[in-house]
């Protein structure tokens, strides 16, 4: 009985009409391979400014894979940095870093050191 019962219910189910299925189906999608064209560019600029002692620039060359440029700072010691460097597909950052002039430390005197007069005097106050 149990087997006869089983078979009527795989029978029943195999005979079901299958009804509408819902769900998403996004189909086939478009997927445009990317182009890039090679990047291509050349910008420089500098900051000199006396009264602050600011001096300093930047230039570089690109075409492709290929990069050139250099940059320069003045240190704080009076030197002059300047870093060349070339980036050449996998070669990675090769840079040459100089410096120009002396680095000079000048004597500190203890005396010399800021100290500003007080804006605020409390005034007493009697109650």
């Amino acid at each position: 009985m149990k087997v006869v019962l089983a078979l009527t219910l795989v029978a029943a189910a195999v005979a079901a009409p299958s009804g509408p299925r819902y769900g998403f189906n996004p189909g086939p999608s478009y997927r445009p391979t990317p182009s890039y064209a090679p990047a291509q560019y050349s910008f420089d600029w500098a900051v000199n400014d006396a009264p602050s002692g600011n001096d300093f620039g930047h230039q570089e060359n690109r075409n492709g894979d290929n990069t050139q440029g250099s940059y320069y700072v003045h240190l704080p010691d009076g030197r002059l940095q300047r870093v060349t460097y070339a980036v050449d597909g996998g070669s990675g950052y090769v840079a040459d870093v100089t410096y120009q002039g002396e680095a000079q430390f000048p004597a500190y005197s203890p005396g010399s050191s800021y100290r500003p007069t007080p804006a605020y005097r409390p005034a007493p106050v009697y109650g």
